[in-house]
C-alpha cells in the first residue's frame, strides 16, 4: 500500500472523528471530481453509485459491472489529492472482495448497504468489509448504512427508527466508523438517531427539504452526503441551458471553463 492511499486513508478518517459535521461532495466522474476538488472548503469526495451508472447508461443497484464501477471509482481518486469514499452499493455479492478492489484503485473509504436484509446477515456484511480493509492495513472509513427507513412504509416510525438504531449499534460493534441512515429526516429522527447510535457516528444525506448543515451539526451528526442529488443540480442547469438555447437565447452569463 503507498504512503498516498495510507495519508489519504488516515486523513479520512481524521475528517469523521472531528467535531465539525464532514460534507463530503459526491461526484460520477474526473471532470466533476476536479471541479468539486478546487472549490475552497471541499475536505472530500464521495462517488455516487446511481450517478455513475446513470453517465454509463446503467440502471441503479448493481446493474453495472463492478469493475466497472471500481474504474470508475479509481479515476476518480487518481484525478485528485482529496482522499475519496467510494459507494459500493451492498458489495456486489462479495463485500470483502469489492472492497480490497477499491482499496486498490485508491479509494479509502466506502458505503456498504444492508438492503434491510436480515440483521446477523447484515453485520456479516459489514464485518467481512472491515476485516478486507483490515488485511490492508489502512484506516479505512466504512460508512455503514442501513436501509430500513427507505423500505420502511408501512411500519411505525419509531419502530423503524428503533430497527435502525439496532443496526447501527451491531455494524459499530463490528467496526463501521459510522451509520448511514438516509431518508429526509427531520430533527426528532435525527436526534432519536444520534442518541442511539451516538454522536458524531449519525451519517445523513441532504435532499430537497433536509436540515441545514449547521443544525446537524448541533443535533451530532458526523456526515453529510448528497447521492445523486449532485448530479441532478448538474444535470438541471444543463437542460435549462438546452432550452434557453432552443429558445433563441445565449449560453449563460457567467458560465465559466472549469476543466
Amino acid at each position: 500500500m503507498t504512503s498516498t492511499i495510507a495519508a489519504k486513508a488516515t486523513e479520512l478518517r481524521r475528517l469523521h472523528e472531528a467535531p465539525q459535521v464532514l460534507q463530503i461532495i459526491n461526484v460520477w466522474d474526473v471532470v466533476s471530481a476536479k471541479v468539486a476538488s478546487e472549490v475552497p472548503g471541499t475536505a472530500a469526495l464521495a462517488t455516487a453509485s446511481h450517478s455513475i451508472a446513470a453517465s454509463l447508461g446503467y440502471e441503479d443497484g448493481e446493474n453495472i459491472p463492478v469493475d466497472l464501477m471500481i474504474e470508475a471509482a479509481g479515476r476518480i481518486a487518481a484525478s485528485s489529492n482529496l482522499p475519496v469514499s467510494a459507494d459500493l452499493e451492498s458489495g456486489y455479492g462479495n463485500p470483502g472482495e469489492t472492497v480490497r478492489k477499491a482499496i486498490g484503485v485508491g479509494v479509502v473509504g466506502a458505503n456498504i448497504e444492508d438492503q434491510a436484509r436480515p440483521l446477523p446477515d447484515a453485520v456479516a456484511q459489514m464485518s467481512a468489509a472491515v476485516r478486507a480493509a483490515e488485511s490492508e492495513g489502512i484506516d479505512f472509513v466504512l460508512n455503514a448504512r442501513t436501509d430500513v427507513l427507505l423500505r420502511g412504509q408501512g411500519r411505525e416510525r419509531q419502530d423503524v427508527l428503533a430497527d435502525a438504531v439496532e443496526r447501527g449499534r451491531a455494524f459499530l460493534e463490528v467496526g463501521a466508523t459510522n451509520v448511514f441512515v438516509p431518508g429526509l429526516l427531520d430533527e426528532a429522527d435525527v436526534s432519536a438517531l444520534v442518541e442511539g447510535i451516538g454522536w458524531n457516528k449519525v451519517s445523513v444525506i441532504n435532499v430537497p427539504g433536509s436540515l441545514l448543515p449547521a443544525r446537524l451539526q448541533e443535533l451530532g451528526v458526523s456526515r453529510i452526503s448528497y447521492g445523486p442529488w449532485t448530479q441532478r443540480v448538474a444535470l438541471t442547469a444543463f437542460a435549462d441551458a438546452v432550452a434557453g438555447l432552443l429558445d433563441g437565447g445565449n449560453l449563460p452569463e457567467g458560465t465559466r471553463i472549469l476543466n
